[in-house]
């Protein structure tokens, strides 16, 4: 109820500094979402302006998503920018299948992009974005997103790192570079379809390597990587989707020995890595035959498409540009310039950290609402890997809690052989706010019970 715009020097109508000074003091953490902000007479009282000017700020406010208003309360900051749900198959409430970052309103996404946009349009004009450009990037992108990749990857360098439209492109390159028609990869028997679609369409034998509560035993790599004379092996060593499982230090070390004793290829992916930036990426400890991709999909906003792609050495980065030639030509211009912009100013630092802080915040009430269920979950992750009860057909629980207006995504979806843990993934990102992910959650829980219920009913 004390809040006052500080409006300085801002040009323009009095009522969009009101708007710009509200959007930035919660971006800064000045404000915080569901806050009560002052009634509109005592915002112009302590500002000395029209009532009208307050009312219309408020109501642009509101507009962006800033705010919302609840009757008989006043006027509070929202807890999402988003404005609307987002779009869902029909008869579907809440989507608990997309894997996406949530976007607190501390991210200031919205307004990030419009400054953003701005300030490109103000320093270079747009119409050089709109033209081709370079496939993995200039000299000078490179450079920027090398420096800011190397904060957490040390062996990062401009010279080895090409900038993709998302880390889907990446790994279809990866698999048209480097791997022949029938030749095998190994990964986890539960791995990321985009893997899947990837290597089925380039004719890739994708085999799974048997894990533990660890990720995959070192030993079992060992005997698969010797018995089928795989080409590489791909791994998501931080927060695994879709299992959680982040591997030790410890393992990863066990891993790159057997990768370099029997000369596979690495391909890392790396798309968690920002939110949970130790242990160190296994590509540190074997960069002479590592591939790591780092998107900003999961730790930033998966509609940029930018990915970057460190590679061995010059000559590996030039192989997978002419792959990308091949495949989609080049990233998107402007999206790059604007993902490029927010590291080298501190605002994909600042993104990343309350996208953290709102998985934190989601995991601890996913933990509440899931107490008594056998479940596995990273503090910082977007998922939650949940087993059920024999009581339930995987097929069975989908289509029930999707009569319920639930999505969920079964292990089937992940597996590379036809024997997949017993479990679903429920992506904690996608609802609008909290409270839709806490009714979400319970109507999911209400379904688990289900059967036990009925049992006791007959």
């Amino acid at each position: 109820m004390d809040w006052t715009p500080t409006l300085g020097d801002r040009t323009g109508p009095v009522y969009e500094g009101i708007v710009e000074a509200l959007a930035a003091d919660i971006a800064s953490g000045r404000l915080h979402r569901g806050e009560r902000l002052p009634t509109h007479r005592a915002l112009a009282e302590a500002l000395d302006v029209d009532l009208t000017t307050v009312t219309r700020a408020y109501n642009e406010a509101r507009r962006r998503g800033l705010t919302e208003a609840r009757v008989g309360q006043g006027t509070f900051v929202a807890e999402s920018r988003m404005q609307a749900p987002r779009a869902t198959a029909a008869g579907i409430e809440f989507d608990l299948s997309m894997n996406l970052p949530p976007e607190p309103i501390e991210a200031d996404l919205e307004g990030r992009v419009a400054r953003g946009l701005g300030g490109l349009q103000r320093d270079y004009g747009i119409s050089d974005f709109l033209n081709y450009q370079q496939a993995g990037g200039s000299a000078h992108d490179r450079g920027i997103a090398a420096d800011w990749l190397a904060r957490r990857v040390r062996i990062a360098e401009a010279e080895r790192l090409l900038i993709f439209p998302g880390t889907q492109t990446a790994l279809t390159c990866l698999l048209l570079a480097l791997v022949r028609l029938g030749e095998t990869v190994l990964t986890d028997r539960l791995t990321y379809p985009g893997l899947k679609a990837a290597a089925a369409s380039l004719g890739v034998r994708l085999v799974g390597v048997e894990g533990d509560q660890g990720g995959m035993i070192p030993e079992a790599l060992d005997r698969a990587a010797k018995r089928l004379s795989a080409k590489a092996v791909y791994l998501v060593p931080t927060i695994h989707n879709p299992t959680t499982v982040t591997l030790s230090a410890e393992r990863r070390e066990q891993l790159a020995a057997v990768i370099r004793r029997r000369n596979l290829l690495l391909i890392e992916d790396d798309a968690y890595g920002a939110l949970e930036p130790k242990p160190a990426a296994i590509a540190t400890l074997i960069p002479e035959r590592s591939y790591l991709a780092a998107s900003l999909s999961k730790c930033i906003a998966p509609g940029l498409r930018v990915s970057l792609l460190l590679t061995p050495d010059r000559a590996a980065a030039a192989t997978l540009g002419n792959a990308l030639r091949t495949v989609a030509q080049m990233p998107v211009p402007l999206t790059v310039a604007l993902a490029l912009r927010w590291m080298a100013d501190g605002s994909a630092d600042a993104i990343i950290a309350a996208i953290v802080a709102e998985a934190m915040a989601r995991q601890k009430l996913a933990s509440r609402i899931l107490a008594g269920q056998r479940y596995k979950a990273q503090p910082r992750g977007h998922h939650v890997w949940l087993q059920l009860s024999d009581a339930w057909t995987r097929a069975e629980f989908a289509a029930h809690v999707q009569r319920q207006g639930l999505a969920v995504v079964t292990s089937d979806s992940f597996s590379v052989d036809a024997n997949p843990e017993h479990a679903i993934r429920i992506a904690l990102g996608a609802a609008r706010t909290r409270a839709d992910l806490a009714n979400a959650l319970e109507l999911l829980v209400v379904a688990l019970k289900a059967p036990a219920l009925a049992s006791r009913i007959v």
